[in-house]
């Protein structure tokens, strides 16, 4: 019976070598390969110890088995290390170490003749013919380093079958296989109804079978899922979803009970994404955006391919980065153009009535070339607030907004104009209070600018508490430029800059409010700004 069961074991895993190359993975096949090879010799110096016939061959077998079960240890942690998705069994420094213990337990399990520390041989007759091996105290030390690193590789596994989301119970079965012969081992020491022996290769072939002819795909799959720490998706070549790591859950909780539908069904976004490779996917996470590059890498069995991998990539900073950039760059082309056109104006009108007073002494050329001058010293402190006002809020407080808009209505040149404040307008709000005021003063300045010396402005709370407003009784906005009022430049005012309003938008978006403008109570320009 051991001899059958031993060369069932050697047949097994030899016979599978050929197998492992269905696996894409470089070092998981690497890994597994010398399982395989190790243990299917392991099995064979077993057979060999059992089937000889005299006591040295017995004793040559019997070492040459436990050099080939030692040497099994390192495969066995490659292995499980590079399936798991870990770089330990890359690192140089680990595998020098290794070989230096690996050759020194060696050397003192060779040379045993000699000193008889690792263990005792002696021939017995019963039940049956064979040489009974009495092991010494540094076998047992070996021996539970050899099952300290054995089990380093099953928690290995488990940690990675209980992180995926896919059906592991095979697998786990399969890992509960490969260490039931560990039981066979204790007791062969202590009982002397089972043979002394290591049986470790018949568990190693046991997962093989299983891998090998049963659940394949799933072994695929499991690593797949479990290599990265990226959300990742596997798809069969179909387009179905066949697994998913936690942070793919985590991200689209509908993959949760999405296992063999298509990916186009459940998630018609991410399919898109996948398909062009430029596309950037946007997900909403707990109320914030997140940012997110695709990307698919096919794996194959036996040289055909049977699906792909999507992985998501949190491209988040770099995607914030790029659109802040593309806003500044936006800007400067924006105050270009600004520079070049409205500033060109009241230049040229300097420049011609400076020259004509030059010319012939009038010096009522000058009025025109200071009005001039200061339309240029307007243009540019407006350009340059609206830069300073993109820049975002770092630190705010609690401002009650009535006392600010009363602050503010003190520093402009009101003309016969009036504010009234309403009594709801004590409402509190976290602000940078400098930034407020002056989305105030412009506010106000426009009101007047288009609304003449005596229009009337109001300010108050919002029907629903969630902001405040500003209007007046001037003429009011037309509905179609509604939403242009707020671009730098736009004005239809003679005299206008057309940055005010802008400069308003700038500082209710560094705020994360919102603004638009609406008709008044009396047909005025009103404006609601949204603080929540």
């Amino acid at each position: 019976m051991y001899v059958f069961a031993f060369l069932a074991v050697a047949v097994v895993c030899l016979g599978m070598l050929r197998r492992t190359r269905q696996i894409q993975h470089d070092d998981t096949r690497r890994g597994l390969y010398w399982l395989l090879l190790t243990s299917g010799g392991w099995g064979i110096a077993h057979v060999g110890y059992l089937t000889v016939p005299t006591v040295g061959l017995k004793y040559a077998f019997y070492v040459v088995g436990l050099v080939i079960g030692l040497s099994s240890i390192g495969p066995w942690l490659y292995f499980c290390a590079a399936y798991t998705g870990r770089s330990i069994h890359r690192d140089r420094t680990v595998q020098w170490v290794a070989i230096g213990v690996f050759l020194t337990i060696v050397a003192v399990k060779v040379s045993n003749p000699l000193h008889q520390w690792y263990f005792v041989a002696e021939r017995v007759d019963a039940p049956f013919a064979y040489l009974r091996i009495d092991h010494q105290p540094l076998h047992w030390v070996v021996m539970g380093l050899a099952y300290a690193l054995a089990f380093v590789g099953f928690f290995m596994l488990f940690e990675l079958f209980d992180r995926v989301n896919s059906d592991t119970r095979p697998l786990f079965v399969l890992l509960g296989l490969t260490g039931l012969p560990v039981l066979f081992d204790v007791f062969g020491a202590v009982h002397p109804a089972i043979l002394n022996l290591t049986y470790s290769p018949i568990g190693v072939a046991a997962f093989a079978i299983g891998v090998f002819t049963v659940y394949f795909d799933r072994f695929q799959f499991v690593r797949v899922t479990g290599e990265t720490s990226d959300p990742i998706v596997v798809l069969d070549d179909a387009g179905q979803i066949r697994d998913f790591n936690s942070r793919a859950e985590g991200l689209f909780p509908g993959l949760s009970d999405a296992v063999d539908e298509p990916l186009s069904a459940v998630l018609p976004d991410l399919a898109s994404a996948l398909e062009d490779p430029d596309q950037i996917l946007e997900v909403q996470v707990d109320e914030t955006t997140r940012y997110y590059n695709v990307s698919s890498n096919p794996f194959t069995t036996d040289g055909a391919r049977t699906g792909r991998s999507v992985v998501l990539t949190d491209v988040t900073y770099r995607e914030q980065y790029r659109q802040e950039l593309e806003t500044k760059n936006e800007k400067l082309e924006q105050f270009a153009s600004i520079v070049s056109h409205d500033l060109r104006n009241p230049l040229q009108v300097a420049k011609g009535r400076t020259e004509l007073a030059l010319e012939d002494g009038n010096t009522e050329h000058l009025e025109p070339a200071v009005r001039a001058h200061d339309r240029m010293e307007q243009l540019i402190e407006e350009i340059l607030t609206l830069a300073r006002e993109g820049v975002s809020i770092d630190e705010t407080e609690r401002v009650e907004v009535g006392a600010v808009a009363a602050r503010s209505w003190e520093m402009i040149p009101a003309n016969g104009a009036s504010l009234s404040v309403e009594d709801d307008a004590d409402q509190v709000v976290s602000a940078d209070p400098e930034r407020l005021q002056q989305l105030f003063e412009n506010l106000f300045r426009n009101a007047i600018e288009h609304g003449g010396d005596g229009v009337s402005i109001t300010v108050g709370a919002l029907t629903d508490g969630a902001g405040f407003y500003i209007e007046d009784d001037g003429p009011g906005i037309p509905e179609a430029a509604r939403e242009q009022v707020f671009e730098a430049g736009y004005t239809t005012a003679s005299d206008g800059t057309g940055f005010g309003l802008a400069i308003v938008s700038e500082v209710v978006d560094a705020h994360d409010w919102e603004i638009r403008a609406t008709e008044g109570t009396t047909g005025g320009a009103r404006f609601e700004i949204r603080t929540g």
